[in-house]
Parts: structure tokens; C-alpha cells; sequence
């Protein structure tokens, strides 16, 4: 008998999707049957014909904590997540105070953080350029990579310069790490910044026309450049435009090992929501024109970009004031990890007429291989976590503030109509939401170590 069976459920995986029942036992999937082939089971879920995808795992997420918990935390980030359908949240190194660039602040951040997730997490580790002695040690803690940045950052962390990061990635070449960059050119922005200041007042476009997508380019193809000549591994973050899509996808083809994700804001809102909505759509890279968002997903399908990820970037109403802070100023962030897999379903899926499976492959597959998990997460096969995320098609539903989990309430995505909901998520068998409500117990949530 095993501990739980899902039953009546069309199980998506990568490749195509099959009517079976599937037993849990001890959290691991232990057996994917035909659903005329009944199982026996102490606790059973009728997923009646609903899909069933394999837990979705967030690439890139922002929690804040320990640190800046106004902005976000473990218990509330990690609840957020579990009622979207994420099973697994991959936890930036930066806006945590301290920045996590070494050992011993990993240690204190697992004892900050262990008692209060509800879903499983990992970690990037910090990448800048005082602790490139310390890499090699947040690896063997488990870090599954490590972020920097090729641009501008919050004052809480680091940039890199390309010849930064040329040592960098020859350090961490050396025990086989993949190195992610947020990609916008330094010199270039800044300087867009102080030609768009001259002006006596800016507006939304001034901000559009700071970050254009050629910074994008130079720096993506600096990092792919890098990449190819040392024998590296590299991960392009927060992919927002086509044009950078395809010279990635080049460089693939070429053999060069440089994996890629985009967001569920660039494949949904479009540079119009900035210029009519201000802050809240604020983020970086910045929203692009509406054909870009079509062709984005083109490259989400074909596996260009391997992860659809929330960058979940949470922060109090206040720090996104224009009135205070400017245009210039306001944070730039989009609050999304509660959200991500129902809008990839409803954009992509039921608008745009897309396969299911691409969630299977861009929510799951992919960011666990990008992430050194997979075999551990990332797809319904017997073996692995039964992570698990019932999800119906016909569920109407729009984003409203009451149904956030966050500490702050307040997302671009907040108004959002559209069809596609996860009804229940399962972490290693154990029910922790169902129907847009949390059930699972906090500190239940487990630290998931590169696997090596």
C-alpha cells in the first residue's frame, strides 16, 4: 500500500501527456500506472482528469530574508510559492543581509530560514569580487551556482567587471559550477541615466530608453564570449528580448554550455504597462514591445530558454513611490513567485495554444538541470521527490491582492484575468495547498543541495 495515490489525472511530462495513477511512498514516487490500473493507497486524491505536472521549480527568486523581512520572508515567500504550484524555490544570494558570499553565512542563513519554509529551496551563492576565495567552500555547502552581475545593482551588492568575471569563471570552471549574470551593460546604462537627468522632468520612456536593448546584448554576448574561450559554464538571467534570445540559442548550437531564462512578466506585460502604470511595472531588464513578448515565447518552446522563472522581487509599497524616490529611484522589482505557473498555463497555454508540456519542460526539466537537481526534482518518474501540482484548465480566476501571500500585497500581476489553476501541490507527497489555500506545515520545506 503506499502512502498516497493521485488517481484519474493526465500526468504531463516532457515529451507528451498520459492518463495514470501515481503511488507515493516514503516522498518519492514509487509507481506511475495506467488509470485503469487501480493502486491502493492510506490517502487518496481524485485528481479527476485534471493535468498533473511535476512541481515547478523557480529559478530565480528573491526572499530577503534573513534581512529585509518587510519586504519578504521565508514563511511568507515560501507559502506564497507552494500555493502557486512551486515546489522548489532557488533563493538569490543578494537583498539578504549579509549578502550570501561565503560559508559561515550560509550556515546562518539555513538556521534563520529552515524553521519557516513550507516548500523546498536552494541556493545561489553570491558572486562579487571579494569573495572569490570563498566560491569553491559555498559549493561544497551546496550552493547550485552562483550569481553576479554584469550591470547595475542595489547598493547591497556587487558588480563585476568582465575581466572579474573571467577570474570568476575560471575559479569555478575548476569544480564544475555554472556562473549567472544579470546581463545589461554598466557603462551604458549609467550613462543613458545621466542623459535621460538633464532633462527637468522624466517620464516612463526616459526610463524605457535608459536600459535599451543593446545593453542587453553587449553584455549577454560578453558573458557568452567568456563562456566559449575558458570552457565554462554560464547562465543568462531574466532573458527579456527575442534578439538576446537568439544569440544564445546560436551559442548553443555552437556547443557552448550557457543555459537561459526569462520571466512570466516579459511573456505577459509589455513596455505600454510601464509607460501607463508606472512603478509597479517597474523591473530590469526592463518590459519590452509587445512583438518581442510574442517571439519570446518561441524561444521559451524550443527550449532556447529553459526556465520560465518569477524573479520575485518584493518590496513595501513606499520604495516604489515615484513621488519619492523618482523614476529613477522607485524600486525596480515584480512580486510573482505565487503566480508564475498560472500565467505561463493561461498565456501560453490557452491564448497562444501551446502544449501543456511546455510547463513540464520550462517550469520543471529545465530549471532543475540548470540547477544540478535534476533526478532529485524536475519530472513525474519513479525515483524522484513526489512534487507534485494538480492544475485545472476550465478554473477561471484574477490576481487580486487578497489572494497574495506575500508580506506586501502588491504585484504587477494584481488584476490579471485568465483560466488555468493549480488546485493542489504536493512536496514529497505532502498536500501543502489546495484550492488557493495553505495547508502544509511551516519548517516542513527542506534545503536541496547541488547534486553531485
Amino acid at each position: 500500500m503506499f502512502d498516497l495515490v493521485i488517481k484519474n489525472g493526465k500526468v504531463v511530462k516532457t515529451d507528451g501527456i498520459i492518463e495514470a495513477n501515481i503511488g507515493v511512498k516514503n516522498g518519492k514516487i514509487a509507481a506511475i500506472v495506467e488509470s485503469e490500473n487501480s493502486l491502493e493507497g492510506k490517502e487518496v486524491i481524485d485528481a479527476q482528469r485534471n493535468y498533473i505536472f511535476p512541481g515547478a521549480i523557480d529559478s530565480h527568486a528573491h526572499l530577503n530574508d534573513p534581512g529585509y523581512l518587510w519586504r519578504e520572508d521565508y514563511a511568507h515567500g515560501t507559502a506564497a510559492a507552494g500555493v502557486g504550484g512551486i515546489t522548489t524555490i532557488i533563493d538569490m544570494p543578494l537583498q539578504n543581509e549579509p549578502a550570501m558570499t561565503d560559508a559561515q553565512i550560509f550556515d546562518k542563513k539555513i538556521q534563520a530560514v529552515s524553521a519557516n519554509a513550507y516548500v523546498d529551496y536552494c541556493f545561489w551563492g553570491g558572486l562579487v569580487d571579494y569573495n572569490l576565495n570563498q566560491l569553491k567552500g559555498l559549493d561544497e555547502k551546496g550552493c547550485i551556482g552562483f550569481k553576479s552581475f554584469i550591470g547595475p545593482v542595489s547598493p547591497d551588492y556587487v558588480s563585476l567587471t568582465i575581466g572579474q568575471a573571467k577570474e570568476a569563471m575560471e575559479i569555478l570552471r575548476e569544480f564544475d559550477a555554472r556562473a549567472a549574470f544579470h546581463c545589461e551593460d554598466y557603462s551604458l546604462i549609467k550613462w543613458e541615466e545621466k542623459r535621460a537627468q538633464r532633462k527637468v522632468k522624466n517620464d516612463w520612456q526616459d526610463f524605457l530608453n535608459s536600459r535599451p536593448v543593446i545593453a542587453e546584448l553587449i553584455a549577454t554576448q560578453n558573458i557568452i564570449n567568456l563562456a566559449k574561450e575558458l570552457g565554462a559554464k554560464a547562465h543568462i538571467c531574466h532573458v527579456s528580448h527575442p534578439r538576446v534570445a537568439k544569440i544564445i540559442q546560436e551559442a548553443q548550437q555552437q556547443g557552448i554550455d550557457v543555459t537561459a531564462e526569462t520571466c512570466g512578466h516579459y511573456l505577459t506585460f509589455t513596455d505600454q504597462d510601464v509607460i501607463k502604470n508606472g512603478s509597479l511595472f517597474k523591473c530590469a531588464p526592463p518590459l519590452r514591445e509587445a512583438a518581442a513578448v510574442e517571439e519570446m515565447w518561441e524561444y521559451v518552446n524550443n527550449g532556447t530558454l529553459s526556465c520560465v522563472a518569477s524573479d520575485h522581487s518584493p518590496c513595501e509599497l513606499s520604495e516604489k513611490s515615484e513621488e519619492k524616490h523618482g523614476i529613477f529611484g522607485a524600486w525596480g522589482g515584480i512580486s510573482g513567485i505565487q503566480n508564475v505557473m498560472q500565467v505561463v498555463f493561461s498565456e501560453g497555454v490557452v491564448k497562444r495554444g501551446y502544449n501543456p508540456t511546455l510547463l513540464a519542460r520550462s517550469l520543471s526539466e529545465g530549471p532543475a538541470k540548470v540547477c544540478g537537481i535534476f533526478g532529485k526534482k524536475g519530472a513525474i518518474e519513479v525515483g524522484f521527490d513526489a512534487d507534485l501540482v494538480i492544475l485545472d484548465p476550465e478554473k477561471e480566476w484574477e490576481i487580486t491582492p487578497e489572494s497574495l501571500y506575500y508580506v506586501n500585497k502588491i504585484s504587477a500581476f494584481v488584476g490579471l484575468k485568465g483560466k488555468g489553476l493549480p488546485i493542489c501541490t504536493v512536496v514529497r507527497g505532502q498536500v501543502v495547498a489546495k484550492d488557493g489555500k495553505l495547508v502544509g506545515q511551516k519548517g516542513f520545506g527542506e534545503f536541496v543541495s547541488k547534486l553531485k
